[in-house]
């Protein structure tokens, strides 16, 4: 007898709560292996192949192509077989599952089977590889129904909610024949006291700063646990909710409004474009809405979260940069792998970091500390169709210009062809922003948060400089430093650039970290 099993889309990485279908791997009706990657999706940092934890038959997919699905959302059901049976490819496993699906996925004739089947299933009937993708593992994981959302109907294939059910609190949202309205609250009762089960401190402090009762929530996690997309959810009903209100609020006074004018004339109303004073103005012909979200809306976020938490500043300062380049023609003259500017600036940061270990630091505001790290992470910034990622080179202290080279090369490419995982773009704790690509001396940038600092490099150009006395053409380099002033002071930012300078500057001096 099969059993019909729930995969839902997993937790992709650090602060990911979304991702978007961008392929399917699979039809209803395959035949998929433990592990076997059925989709491809691509989240705010990286495009990512997501692998099924069951093996056996795919009987529904939840999502065309380009459908955006919160972390928690079902993906696909399969059907697996009893423990000793045939095994998924076939035996009853296969002829169950393709009894109880449609073509397009959707429940066919055999619709009540798949859902008695996955009410009745069993935890231990599904046997997982063991991996774990971050958010699930696939040993041994019990099925779940999914959790409709108010004004949502279920997905083709899946049992509806039953009564009594519970579902997020929102506007208009009738659970049990009653509306749910913001003000209204359930007894203790019927939600149960004790702490409300969230994925961690910010989701908590998220809703406590709107004003959301989490206990209003049914969370979309593991056992009921609340998630960030949970709340965030909840919050843009509610500022739904309120402008329907406040639409219908004004509805009345525009109505009554020609009778007031009277003799005056005839009055604008919202909507309408002309004079000063009209309530609402539409917008102007060939105006373009473009949704923050995916890259955009991930660069978006951490921006302004950065200027909203961190007290910044910046220094900047005047570089000789000839020598280095000499240095850096030198090596790449002698054979071998050719070293890359940026490798040589990623060298000269790491061993300025070693002597101003405060900047490879962040803040814990829930504990009111500075934390220092003692490693470095070293993220670097890189433009790609898909907007500006950061990928990150692992133990960057640890590696040669060469090895920072090559580790540069790759991830460049993958964040290019976006193929960068997950793991590739989170943990950063200094950046280093090249952006004198784009033709420009300098800039101020803003700090890739949670990290204290980043250094921004302008464009290398040729400009007149005094040197050992005497005025020549030199290659001059703009260096700017953005720091958190938490965690220092100008005398310690100003020591770190002032290093760097005079490494490139003189190289040599490079020699005495080694």
């Amino acid at each position: 007898m099969a059993q019909v099993l729930e995969f839902k889309l997993p937790d992709l990485g650090e602060g990911l709560t979304e991702a978007e279908i961008v392929r399917w791997m699979v039809e209803v009706g395959d035949v998929v292996a433990v592990d076997q990657p059925v989709v491809e999706v691509e989240t705010a940092k990286a495009m990512v192949e997501v692998p099924c934890p069951y093996g056996g038959v795919v009987t529904a997919r939840f999502g065309e192509e380009g459908t955006e699905l919160p972390v928690g959302a079902p993906l696909l059901t399969v059907a697996v077989g009893e423990p000793g049976s045939e095994g998924p490819a076939g035996g009853s496993a296969g002829a169950d599952a393709r009894a109880g699906a449609g073509v397009d996925g959707s429940a066919g004739a055999g619709a009540a089977v798949t859902g008695a089947a996955r009410e009745g299933a069993r935890a231990d009937a599904a046997e997982g590889s063991g991996n774990v993708l971050v958010g699930y593992g696939t040993s041994r994981a019990p099925a779940r129904r999914r959790r409709v959302r108010p004004g949502e109907s279920a997905p083709a294939g899946m049992p509806a909610a039953a009564p009594g059910s519970p579902v997020p609190a929102a506007s208009g949202a009738r659970v049990n024949g009653r509306s749910h309205d913001a003000g209204e609250r359930d007894s203790a009762a019927e939600r149960g006291d004790g702490p409300v089960p969230v994925i961690s401190p910010l989701v908590r402090r998220l809703a406590r700063e709107n004003g959301l009762d989490l206990r209003e929530l049914t969370g979309s996690g593991p056992d009921g646990l609340i998630l960030r997309a949970d709340v965030e959810y909840a919050l843009r009903a509610a500022a739904a909710r309120n402008r329907t209100h406040a639409a219908t609020a004004l509805a009345p006074e525009t109505a009554a409004a020609p009778e007031a004018a009277g003799a005056a004339g005839p009055v604008r109303t919202a909507g309408t474009t002309g004079a000063a004073g009209a309530v609402g103005t539409t917008e102007t012909p060939g105006t373009v809405r473009l949704p923050l979200k995916g890259v955009r809306g991930a660069i978006a976020d951490k921006l302004s979260r950065s200027r909203r938490e961190i007290p910044d500043a910046t220094t900047w300062v005047d570089a000789d940069a000839t020598e280095l380049l000499r240095a850096r023609a030198a090596m790449n003259a002698a054979g071998g792998p050719k070293i890359s500017l940026l490798a040589l600036l990623a060298r000269i940061c790491t061993a300025a970091l070693a002597r101003f270990p405060e900047l490879n630091s962040t803040v814990d505001l829930e504990a009111r500390e500075v934390v220092r790290l003692d490693r470095v992470h070293l993220g670097f910034a890189a433009q790609t169709e898909r907007g500006l990622v950061v990928p990150v080179v692992r133990d960057a202290h640890t590696r040669d210009a060469e090895s920072l080279g090559a580790e540069f090369a790759r991830l460049t490419e993958a964040a290019r062809t976006g193929r960068l995982a997950p793991a590739e773009v989170t943990g950063s704790t200094f950046t280093l922003n090249n952006y004198g690509v784009f033709g420009v001396d300098g800039s101020t940038p803003i700090i890739n948060h949670p990290e204290a600092a980043m250094l921004g490099v302008g464009r290398i150009a040729a400009k007149p400089w005094v040197h050992e006395g005497e005025l020549a053409v030199r290659q001059v380099v703009q260096l700017s430093l953005t720091f958190d002033h938490r965690v220092c002071d100008g005398g310690t930012a100003g020591g770190f650039l002032r290093y760097v300078a005079d490494c490139v500057e003189q190289p040599a001096i490079l020699l005495r970290t080694l």
